[in-house]
């Protein structure tokens, strides 16, 4: 008996589920604009996010993650630079969200979407080195990995892509056998930073989205409103939708920011429960997936690139699905696959890759 590993052979059921997640999203976005100007030019700017996304990931899954975690600190580095040029060269509205995007001509990118995939490779290449994560020194340093990643995105200001990183980082670390009590401790912390966070960290526009959170019909005209439209959509989809390109609140434009934010609120209202229910299951798939794969990795470095990976779809998923449906403030985060966002959709497939990297190299297949 001999084995030998398969470096080659796809994990194609992983593959299937993601190139539907964006075939669907695609589908839906062209719902959701068909009553814009210019409709045209946001299918073909997020089918070309796609086709590129797609070599994209199959070019990172054809190289050893091995490979990525050598460059480890190089990649962190260029991460922090990344960063930086976004607070200098940055652009959008201060007012309603971050400063998070360099444009290039008519092209834009928001370089925080590509700096999670370097977070995940670095961190997890950092936690796979770290022998016990309970030491005081060890969870010193590991918490310093993030802190300036964290800090200069908090600068743009951009708080929900923050909390993106910090689940990432929290899922990570207690897949590494972090201890109760420093969780507790931690949990304790966050709670006394609740009012110094309020009084002199959060933007006006970031408080207005936290006390309409809570009673979004306290002001329905402007900071409740796309909370507001976004449940009567959802809610009028009932359990069959309106059907596709029907949906009242979305076609007559009474939805805000549908095709980004709130596309869940689309799918809810034009296809009803079935249709959200079919979306949050494909999404799950992917999660799961990537922490099956996550168990089969032959060390703690793929094992940890998998589960940074899951977490990320899951704070998405959380964040996105929670303020259209008035559980979560809303942040601007978008639906991996399904939002239009080409930085996203490309970081996402890229990510896939990794996980697939793991995969073809975990996988072991025994010769008589």
């Amino acid at each position: 008996m001999k084995q030998k590993t398969d470096f080659f052979k796809l994990d194609y059921f992983l593959i299937l589920v993601t190139v539907i997640c964006c075939v669907f999203g695609l589908v839906m976005i062209s719902s959701a604009v068909k009553s814009m100007d210019n409709s045209q030019k946001y299918i073909i700017v997020q089918s070309a996010a796609f086709a590129l996304g797609f070599v994209a990931m199959l070019a990172v899954s054809a190289i050893d993650y091995n490979v990525y975690g050598q460059f480890a600190k190089y990649i962190y580095i260029i991460c922090i630079l990344m960063l930086i040029a976004t607070l200098i060269f940055g652009t959008g509205k201060e007012e309603s969200g971050a400063k998070s995007w360099i444009r290039f001509g008519s092209i834009g990118i928001q370089p925080a979407e590509i700096v999670k995939i370097g977070f995940i490779i670095t961190f997890a290449k950092h936690l796979s080195m770290i022998k016990n994560v309970n030491n005081h020194r060890n969870l010193f340093v590991l918490i310093l990995h993030i802190v300036p990643i964290a800090a200069l995105i908090l600068l743009q200001p951009d708080l929900g892509t923050t909390m993106v990183f910090m689940c990432i980082f929290a899922g990570m670390i207690f897949v590494a056998g972090i201890s109760y009590k420093y969780i507790f401790a931690a949990l304790a912390a966050i709670g006394a930073a609740i009012p110094i966070a309020w009084n002199f960290l959060l933007q006006p526009y970031q408080k207005d989205r936290i006390i309409v959170f809570f009673n979004p019909e306290s002001d329905p005209l402007d900071k409740g409103y796309h909370v507001i439209q976004s449940k009567i959509a959802i809610g009028s989809g009932q359990i069959f939708g309106k059907g596709l390109f029907k949906g009242t609140q979305t076609q007559l434009g009474f939805l805000p920011v549908k095709h980004t934010d709130f596309i869940f609120a689309v799918i809810g209202e034009e296809l009803g429960l079935i249709g959200c229910t079919i979306v949050i299951a494909l999404l799950f798939t992917l999660v799961v997936r990537c922490i099956y794969v996550s168990n089969s990795s032959k060390d703690k470095f793929g094992r940890y690139i998998c589960v940074g990976v899951a977490f990320m779809f899951m704070a998405h998923i959380f964040e996105n699905i929670g303020m259209c449906i008035g559980l979560m403030p809303v942040t601007g985060i978008p639906l991996p696959f399904f939002s239009y966002a080409g930085s996203s959709l490309v970081t996402n497939l890229i990510a896939i890759g990794l996980v697939l990297s793991v995969q073809k190299r975990c996988r072991v297949i025994t010769l008589q």
